[in-house]
């Protein structure tokens, strides 16, 4: 709600529409109370019917004008000048009020009734523009809530002073008028400040030329017959319509003869008491709306439609045989509240399915409907009522019309339940969000086609999706008892492989021709990796049976691999378990034509991927935060071990952090914290520390003393902590460590020292205090946007540049390797890469931390024998390495093949891994090197290979990786290849220069704009980070490259 109430002019139009029905129902109040006071029985509702009838003739007669004035003129200015018109009417029915002069008061009603015609037109032609498409549910519950409110404001505050002005001596209606007149300048201030928030709004551009010849066409009897049967030929706004138009009509006879059913049944005598119960239902209208806009965040819940009506019925069905005034009073807020479910979404559904030239007119001829039903509602009202007919059994009657209405909706809008009810189920675990949705078009037959994560796909694509859906499903799942009568109401297709097959896709075709939206997932199956797997191309024979109209919208799913309805490991379900509702965005892509082949499919579903990880990252929290919250999880978990026999538990590791965090907080207060630490546990626990305390770290490389100085002086670093025995170590190596910290503060490790007393308060707030207060305590990091770390890249202080990673780029990556890598129990990680190089700052230091998985240090990483005895001794599954490395211990002799037993996978990037590497370490150890790819910039993965995942069901293997390629994009990044003069997309197969997209992608270079905005290129509204690097991708998505930046 809040996002919609953010909107640029939200507010001045909200206060108009309120000021606009808070005059129309204050006026129709004061008419009707005083025919309540004035007039006795059947005359009472005759003229009542009259009232009413005259607020309703102009929507009728005058809803050609009123779609013309919203399609060709600006729609803001449209309101201004029925603003004006409202306040000169005001002041005449302000004047009548005080000339006593009644029938000229009713008959002014029907000026302001052709104001609101005009009015209501354009005011709902607005939300479109105003709210966008995919919150036009959101947005709609918010103008009727406000609407509403305005109705009850308007109904209490005005009955209350006509109480308060009536006397007992009155007896005709000029004489009550002429006492309550007073209130008439209560219209005129309510008309005046209209205006005045009507010009607080922008105009907007009109969506069709306004022309004299148009005019006339436009009232022509042909035109009116044309958007009659415009409407009339689409079975969604046709059934829109009808359902707006019984729900008003049944209004409206309830409106008519309550007063006169509740005087004579519950002895009624009081106005207050009387307009109280009618304000029931607008309160109930309210709560409704609301209810309905919560229900449709980010998408269209079509499901509550049925649900209104039936409850409707079930409203009025009660209505007859209550006694007491009170529980009338509550039925009729239960009346409103299933009405306010009904009307929201059908409103939206029809600003939905309307297109932008022509929803001036659809909503003139809907409105038109309505009131004409309303009107005829009403006159057989008056007529059965001039019969005779007591005004209980006209509720009766009204209840049985609107549970024959309900029937009708569940009969025709079964889908829209069961949609219902997936969402109630699935949403109470599960917090789905929409994006793209003005990408879905409103009709004609659209190809659904995007990744397959988990069972519950097709469920959430539903969700989703404002219009039915018909998935495409496998026969053998079809035909199970259990779901072929579900199923087959849905209008599911059953496939089969093989031959049979093609029927299947000529049923698909033949779906799409008939305008209806089918889902297929061109996968086939359920992913085992988490990555897209190879793209059938069956959806492509059923596209060739298709109409040149029928359209494919790409959709990606993120936030399912992990939940327990994925093939991920046990491990990773686990991590992703979400303690109230797990996050999932359904993204829709730009329509594309109907013979897109594969590949180009499956890059624009990658860019949905993108897409959809920016949106579920918005609110991600900071690295300090997130680790707080994994030990919180994971206590006792071992969480650090190093080669010289030292471990931590997880709350072990969280309380020495935390206790340092707290001695580097007044610490270079404006400036970087360079960090000059080994590969240990303290270096790890400094990194964290840092970060705690809301610190910039910047980790330092000794071995090439230029460009340790111009890093310090490129970030201007006055503050750098290490320890005495690092340095000492560094100077037995023959480091100049005097001439590298010379003026410099230098802080030792060995002088933060904890005391006992805050060890023993540190541990005890660890183990008894919840995660979200030890976060208030301790963690200084509360924006996930700032700048986390500083990385530098170049290998000469004139090539150097410092690369600003946010905690939500470092956060991201860490999550999209989690997922790819699927980590599984007893999975551990080797810090084998130097936290001043970001591969080693993410891949072997904040992955296992933040994921909750034991990381082993070993202070050389250069040490190959030292290293494979910690992979051997601490059985390590998971190596992130580079070829240099992997090279090392291939070539190392006193390397046996036994100590990599452990590993499940071996992870290499930085640089090119050619073939003979591979192969020699494949025929020394029988593992095989899983070449990445990724940069500095991107913190630092962009892609991987995976291992392949075999189905065991069907024995189909889902390929993770491709042999002398770096691999498929990560989960939520991007991969394009582009001409470099011009920026173009180079075809499948192609070479180009790499472009990478993603929630990792930096936020910019330190102090250097210049290289920021060319390395930062802006392309369809998304953000892609230029790379220096050439390669291509095969149709299957794995990027090959061709030529690589020495600088990476």
């Amino acid at each position: 709600m809040w996002h919609v109430l953010s909107v640029q002019g939200v507010w001045p139009y909200l206060i108009a529409i309120f000021l606009n029905a808070f005059i129309d129902l204050g006026h129709k109040v004061v008419i009707q109370n005083t025919l309540f006071k004035s007039v006795e029985g059947g005359a009472q509702i005759a003229l009542t019917t009259l009232l009413n009838a005259l607020i309703l003739l102009p929507f009728i007669v005058l809803f050609m004008p009123a779609g013309f004035a919203a399609s060709a003129f600006a729609r803001v200015r449209v309101l201004r000048a029925f603003g004006w018109l409202a306040l000169g009417i005001s002041l005449a029915i302000t004047a009548a009020y005080y000339a006593g002069l009644f029938w000229l008061a009713l008959t002014l009603t029907l000026l302001l009734a052709i104001q609101s015609t005009f009015y209501s037109a354009a005011k709902y032609a607005l939300i479109k523009g105003l709210f966008g498409k995919q919150r036009l549910a959101e947005a709609n519950g918010l103008v009727q809530a406000i609407t509403i409110a305005a109705i009850l404001g308007a109904t209490l505050v005005f009955t209350a002073l006509f109480e308060q002005q009536i006397g007992a001596s009155v007896a005709t209606p000029g004489q009550v008028l002429a006492v309550v007149a007073p209130l008439g300048w209560l219209l005129v201030a309510g008309s005046l400040l209209q205006v005045v928030a009507l010009y607080r709004l922008s105009p907007d551009q009109p969506v069709q030329p306004a022309g004299r010849r148009q005019y006339k066409r436009t009232l022509s009897a042909s035109s009116m017959r044309q958007s009659l049967h415009r409407v009339a030929r689409q079975p969604v706004l046709r059934l829109c319509i009808i359902g707006l138009a019984t729900f008003w009509s049944v209004g409206q006879v309830l409106l008519a003869t309550f007063p006169a059913y509740a005087k004579g049944a519950l002895g009624v005598e009081s106005t207050l008491v009387l307009q109280g119960i009618l304000a029931a239902s607008g309160l109930g209208i309210a709560l409704g709306s609301a209810l309905a806009s919560h229900f449709s965040k980010n998408r269209l819940e079509t499901g509550l439609i049925p649900i209104g009506a039936l409850g409707m019925a079930l409203g009025l069905m009660c209505l007859p045989f209550i006694t007491s005034a009170w529980v009338q009073a509550l039925n009729f807020v239960f009346l409103g509240t299933m009405g306010g479910l009904f009307i929201v979404v059908l409103n939206a559904l029809i600003q939905f399915h309307a297109e932008e030239r022509e929803l001036g007119y659809v909503l003139a001829v809907s409105n038109a409907f309505q009131h004409l039903t309303m009107l005829g509602f009403l006159i057989v009202t008056a007529l059965m009522v001039m019969a005779g007919l007591d005004s209980r059994y006209l509720l009766v009657l009204i209840a049985a019309v609107a549970l024959l209405g309900g029937a009708y909706t569940l009969v025709k809008l079964p889908q829209s339940l069961v949609r219902f009810v997936l969402s109630f189920l699935l949403t109470r675990h599960y917090r789905v969000s929409v994006q793209g949705l003005e990408h879905l078009p409103s009709r004609g037959g659209v190809l659904l086609l995007g990744n397959h994560i988990s069972w519950i796909d097709w469920a959430m694509v539903q969700i989703a999706c404002p219009r039915p859906v018909r998935f495409v499903m496998l026969k053998s799942v079809f035909d199970r008892w259990y779901l072929r009568g579900f199923l087959k109401a849905l209008g599911c297709i059953p496939i089969e492989r093989g031959e049979n097959a093609e029927k299947a896709l000529e049923a698909v075709a033949a779906q799409l021709n008939a305008g209806e939206v089918v889902c297929l997932f061109p996968e086939g199956a359920i992913s085992r990796t988490g990555q897209l797997g190879a793209f059938r191309r069956g959806y492509q024979r059923a596209c060739e049976k298709a109409n040149p109209d029928v359209v494919i919208v790409p959709f990606y799913l993120r936030g399912l691999w992990g939940s327990q309805f994925s093939r991920s490991s046990e491990r990773l379900k686990t991590l992703r378990q979400a303690p109230l509702h797990r996050a999932v965005v359904v993204a829709f892509g730009e329509a594309l034509p109907k013979n897109t082949p594969a590949d180009v499919l499956k890059r624009r579903i990658f860019d949905q991927a993108t897409r959809s990880w920016h949106h579920a990252l918005e609110h991600l929290d900071t690295l300090s935060d997130a680790w707080i919250k994994s030990v919180k999880r994971r206590p006792k978990e071992s969480a650090l071990i190093d080669t010289a026999r030292r471990s931590l538990s997880a709350r072990q590791a969280l309380g020495e952090s935390l206790m340092l965090a707290r001695r580097l907080a007044p610490l270079s207060p404006q400036a970087p914290l360079g960090l000059l630490l080994p590969l240990s546990i303290d270096g790890v626990l400094t990194t964290m520390a840092a970060l705690t305390a809301n610190k910039t770290p910047v980790h330092l490389d000794p071995e090439a003393a230029d460009v340790f100085k111009a890093v310090l002086a490129r970030a201007h670093i006055t503050t750098i902590v290490t320890s005495r025995a690092y340095i000492a170590r560094l100077e037995r190596r023959g480091v100049d460590v005097t001439a590298l910290l010379a003026d410099r503060q230098v802080v030792y490790l060995e002088e933060l020292v904890p005391g006992r007393g805050e060890r023993i308060k540190t541990a005890l707030a660890i183990r008894c205090l919840p995660a979200w207060v030890l976060i208030g305590l301790y963690s200084r990091a509360r924006r996930p946007g700032a700048t986390a770390a500083i990385v530098f890249t170049g290998d000469t202080p004139e090539r150097l540049k410092g690369v600003k990673l946010s905690h939500r780029n470092l956060m991201a990556n860490v999550k999209q390797l989690s997922d790819a890598l699927n980590t599984e129990h007893g999975d551990a990680i080797m810090a084998s890469l130097s936290p001043f190089n970001a591969y080693g700052l993410t891949a072997t230091q904040l992955l296992p931390l933040i994921e909750g998985l034991p990381l082993v240090c070993h202070e050389e990483p250069n040490d190959s024998v030292g290293v494979a005895r910690a992979l051997a001794r601490y059985r390590v599954s998971v190596l992130c390495t580079n070829a240099s490395f992997l090279r090392r211990l291939t070539q190392s002799d006193d390397v046996h093949p036994l100590m990599l037993e452990s590993l499940r996978v071996v992870v290499a990037g930085g640089e090119p891994v050619d073939g003979e590497l591979r192969d020699a370490f494949e025929r020394k150890f029988r593992k095989l090197i899983l070449e990445g790819y990724g940069v500095t910039e991107a913190a630092p993965v962009a892609t991987v290979n995976l291992p392949d995942a075999l189905d065991v069901n069907y024995l189909q293997v889902q390929r993770g990786a491709r042999m002398g390629s770096v691999g498929m994009p990560l989960p939520g990044t991007s991969i394009k290849i582009v001409d470099v003069d011009n920026f173009q997309e180079r075809p499948t197969d192609a070479v180009g220069r790499i472009l990478i997209s993603g929630p990792q992608v930096m936020q910019g270079y330190l102090n250097d704009e210049a290289s920021t905005a060319k390395a930062l290129k802006e392309i369809d509204g998304d953000i892609w980070l230029v790379t220096d690097d050439d390669g291509y991708l095969d149709a299957d998505g794995f990027l090959t490259l061709v030529s690589s930046a020495t600088s990476r």
